[in-house]
């Protein structure tokens, strides 16, 4: 395991491959989970790349540090991670709140950012009533309480069968977050708004979505990548808001399509 402290949090991310040799990938993951969701993707992908995972501030084995967030926060952070790492252009691969702080990374950061993969995610996402509701839930009686509504969106009926293990494990990864970190996370989504934002991004950008994704559904989905220039738009089949674990090979195929159309000069650097 690799740990660094950024911005006065202990930061708990994994590098694979050496960032001078290959094309980089940055993986950021979405609200409760931890940076494990990737693992069925970098798996397809290490070979050609170099990648960074991480577990955002207040998620994983990370610090929680001070709450509540702001997207703002989690994207200094990321900032400073790659900066360590001494990654110069990356493509950022940002899954949920991952693609906002993705969307955040591109606005502070531009330098550090060669092309956007935003999944499952949006502009904005949900309603301040929405959020306020949900933090209200967790804080009388923890994630357990609304664990089963975030199942429903984040996986199809298909995986939330009783028998398929996998799925009460990654019900077990998103009731052992943190409450601080989560709460204060959905305060960060809750304060989020890159509409005028995405219109000014002047880099490559992939929006894909789960074709039965509940929690950003594909109109969402297509109407940011409406609101960015040129952004191209895909459907990932049998899957909800979270591809990267239910269809991990459907979302590798897309993600490779992607990086071979980018324009000679924005090819990943070698």
């Amino acid at each position: 395991m690799q740990f660094t402290r950024i911005n006065d949090i202990a930061i708990h991310y994994r590098l694979i491959g050496a960032v001078t040799e290959k094309p980089v990938l940055v993986f950021i993951n979405s609200l409760g989970t931890d940076f494990r969701i990737w693992s069925d993707v970098v798996a397809r992908l290490s070979d050609d790349y170099a990648i960074v995972l991480y577990d955002k501030r207040g998620h994983g084995l990370s610090d929680i540090g001070q709450v509540p967030y702001s997207i703002e926060d989690h994207a200094t952070d990321l900032a400073g991670l790659l900066d360590r790492l001494a990654v110069k252009r990356a493509i950022i691969c940002g899954l949920s709140v991952g693609g906002l702080i993705a969307q955040s990374l591109y606005q502070r950061r531009p330098d550090l950012v060669q092309a956007l993969v935003l999944a499952d995610t949006a502009h904005k996402i949900g309603t301040t009533e929405m959020w306020d509701a949900r933090i209200a839930a967790i804080e009388a009686h923890g994630i357990d309480a609304v664990a089963d509504a975030v199942l429903e969106r984040w996986f199809t009926p298909a995986f939330r069968r009783p028998e398929n293990v996998a799925f009460a494990c990654y019900r077990n990864m998103l009731i052992r977050q943190p409450v601080p970190g989560y709460v204060g996370t959905c305060v960060a989504i809750s304060n989020a708004d890159y509409t005028e934002a995405a219109k000014k991004i002047a880099v490559p950008v992939l929006c894909v979505v789960g074709d039965q994704d509940g929690s950003t559904p594909p109109d969402l989905v297509r109407s940011a990548a409406g609101l960015i220039p040129g952004a191209r738009f895909e459907v990932i089949r049998d899957a909800g808001h979270i591809p990267c674990v239910e269809q991990p090979e459907a979302l590798t195929e897309t993600l490779l399509s992607f990086f071979k159309s980018l324009l000679p000069g924005d090819k990943p650097d070698a």
